[in-house]
């Protein structure tokens, strides 16, 4: 198989060598992968990451570097990094050293029976105000949209890449943008696997915590796409 990976990546100068090396290491030591590749999209950093990020790309032959000029979220990261994948499969996991990229292992054996492997986090080393967020959203996402996964907001997921070419998003806010990934993904008939994945304290750096406005904005997101998914999408071909 090959294999893009990529990093969303918004001022994580203090993370983003080592998630990139971290990659690197465990990509080459992957005996099913023949060929890949390690993409950081630099998501209009304030700090020091694109500059790193470049200084890996010269160093590096399999390292590419995106950036976007302004920020575009999590969500347009995402986006970018898909849209720049030129690889079978697509991996892709956060920058901030919260997973252990080696995990992936347990994610190739099941490329032979799902198009989407998803992580789900066996304990998020979260705060418990973000943790019942989180839970809160995935409830509602139930309910409206009828997803049945067990963490649709984890970082850590590994999906073919004829799946992104085929459910492109329309919204590029963090929240709803993986949520209509799958919801989309669902409808069309593609076949979903999950993994327990570990989750880590970060590294180094703070979390982007949503705002007031921000959830807000997120909710009318949300009931936007359940409006506009009410329509019925044509299923995939077996």
């Amino acid at each position: 198989m090959t294999l893009s990976i990529f990093f969303p990546a918004y001022n994580e100068e203090a993370n983003i060598e080592a998630a990139v090396r971290k990659a690197l290491e465990v990509a080459r030591d992957l005996k099913e992968v023949e060929k890949f590749e390690i993409i950081v999209v630099d998501d209009g950093s304030s700090d020091r990451t694109g500059e790193i990020t470049d200084r890996l790309a010269l160093e590096i032959p399999q390292v590419r570097a995106i950036h976007h000029h302004p920020n575009r979220g999590y969500g347009g990261a995402l986006r970018s990094g898909f849209k720049n994948s030129r690889f079978e499969w697509v991996v892709f996991t956060d920058s901030d050293g919260q997973f252990d990229f080696s995990e992936i292992k347990k994610f190739l054996p099941l490329t032979s029976r799902a198009d989407l492997i998803l992580g789900y986090r066996l304990k998020r080393a979260d705060s418990i105000l973000r943790r019942l967020f989180t839970w809160g959203w995935k409830i509602l996402v139930r309910l409206l949209l009828g997803l049945d996964v067990r963490d649709y907001s984890c970082g850590f997921k590994l999906i073919r890449r004829d799946v992104a070419k085929a459910v492109e998003p329309i919204e590029a806010e963090e929240k709803v943008y993986q949520i209509e990934f799958l919801v989309k993904a669902q409808k069309q008939g593609f076949r979903f696997a999950e993994v327990g994945v570990h989750h880590y304290p970060r590294a180094a750096g703070s979390q982007t915590g949503a705002n007031f406005k921000v959830v807000m904005k997120s909710l009318r997101d949300l009931f936007s796409l359940w409006y506009r998914l009410r329509v019925p999408v044509k299923k995939a071909s077996p």
